[in-house]
């Protein structure tokens, strides 16, 4: 796997369900950038603003970086009651509040520039805009309403401006990211845990039509929050015990070729050319060490065969060199 291929997926280190400190944060990154790695991803909910500014403060300066961050949320002064519960257990003081309107989205965009301490921002993508975030099928179809009207006019407008080079969204959802297509010019999608070894409902027909349009696609959560590399998570939850079960099927077919599962989950997705980059997260230097050694891991190509022999991958589906 080509380290270009691999980027750095900032919601670790915001603090998704478990706190990082600032010490911890701080080595993550300039290793991550000692290594050789040029994308970093964030995004305002991530810590409530933590996230951002760990990052920004870590590539101010840094030749050759591309900064992504997403827009939708304004954080508002105050902790969040259920901050907890919203997978941030040690967050910023403050609350987010969905804002999808043109407005909305200027004022994140602004918001972000100054927690990031830069003065631009290579990609922008709008965040959480479908039902896996909005459960109430009302509010739901409320803000994406507002999402495709006054808030993809903003993105536009930063565009043909210059202020941004690509937007975008960022979801965990194929089904919003197939409709999303049907109201607007985009770049580049960040999709979550939809297209990894353990998962591909977004190669048809997404992934297809991706292609038609020129839309690049930025694979996040290439472990399915944990499953992949040994932990019990999957959707930021407990793993159901069909999951289990074929992460473990997965974990067999693995060690019959002596390869780690966690390295041919992340070399798996870049192998379909609409991908441009995958984005694990890393916590600690340990942590992100390991993932570089799980990128340059040698592959069979006996493997990726074996896996769809024994339908655990879909025929379709590309595979590495």
């Amino acid at each position: 796997m080509n380290l270009n291929d691999l980027g750095f997926g900032g919601a670790p280190l915001g603090g998704l369900l478990d706190p990082v400190d600032d010490a911890a944060a701080s080595q993550t990154l300039q290793a991550a950038l000692d290594a050789g790695i040029r994308y970093f991803d964030t995004a305002p909910f991530y810590g409530f603003g933590l996230s951002e500014r760990r990052i920004g403060d870590a590539v101010r300066g840094s030749e050759g970086v591309r900064l992504s961050t997403k827009a939708g949320r304004v954080l508002q002064p105050g902790l969040a009651e259920n901050a907890v519960e919203l997978g941030w257990p040690n967050p910023l003081p403050f609350r987010p509040v969905f804002d999808y309107s043109y407005d909305g989205i200027m004022r994140s965009y602004e918001d972000s520039l100054q927690r990031l301490g830069l003065d631009r921002i290579d990609i922008l993508y709008l965040h959480d805009i479908g039902a896996f975030t909005h459960k109430d099928p009302s509010e739901e179809a409320r803000h994406f309403k507002d999402a495709m009207t006054g808030g993809y006019r903003a993105l536009d407008e930063l565009r043909r401006s210059g202020d941004v080079s690509s937007i975008g969204i960022g979801v965990n959802e194929t089904d919003v990211s197939l409709r999303v297509l049907e109201h607007g010019d985009w770049n580049i999608f960040l999709l979550a845990g939809r297209y990894t070894l353990l998962e591909q409902e977004a190669l048809i027909p997404l992934f297809h039509r991706c292609g038609e349009r020129g839309i690049r696609v930025v694979i996040g959560g290439p472990f399915n929050s944990g499953i992949l590399v040994g932990g019990s998570t999957w959707n930021y939850a407990e793993a159901p015990a069909p999951v289990r079960e074929r992460a473990a099927r997965l974990q067999a077919v693995c060690e019959a070729h002596s390869v780690p599962l966690p390295a041919a989950a992340l070399q798996f997705p870049i192998a379909h050319p609409v991908v441009k980059w995958v984005i694990p997260g890393a916590r600690t230097p340990e942590e992100l060490k390991q993932i570089l050694a799980w990128s340059e891991t040698g592959i069979p190509a006996k493997l990726w065969a074996d896996l769809k022999s024994e339908g655990l991958l879909d025929p379709c589906a590309p595979t590495p060199d």
